[in-house]
């Protein structure tokens, strides 16, 4: 198990430490990659820790209703976080699993 703090640190690395496609998908985010953060999550649509962020990213990029398909996906309820206290929450339960 990552801490917070610990993943965090890794945000000044050239690429993402972990092989989880969420996770790195959160770490492109982080860093303002929104494509590349995208393309991970994208790639495992119908894994629910990845539909998940995909709900995020549309949250990031202010499309609220594809969001809102993705949250449904991921079994999730639309969040109403401020960005920077989803991705803490996000990133705090997948780095527990």
């Amino acid at each position: 198990m990552t801490t917070l703090s610990d993943f965090r640190a890794t945000l000044t690395d050239a690429a993402p430490a972990s092989a989880d496609p969420a996770v790195q998908g959160l770490w492109w985010a982080a860093k303002g990659v929104w494509d590349r953060a995208h393309e991970c999550v994208q790639q495992h649509e119908g894994t629910p820790r990845c539909d998940w962020v995909h709900a995020y990213l549309h949250r990031v990029e202010g499309d609220e209703v594809n969001a809102a398909y993705w949250y449904r996906r991921a079994g999730r309820a639309p969040s109403s976080l401020p960005l920077a206290a989803e991705w803490d929450a996000i990133a705090t339960e997948l780095l527990g699993r």
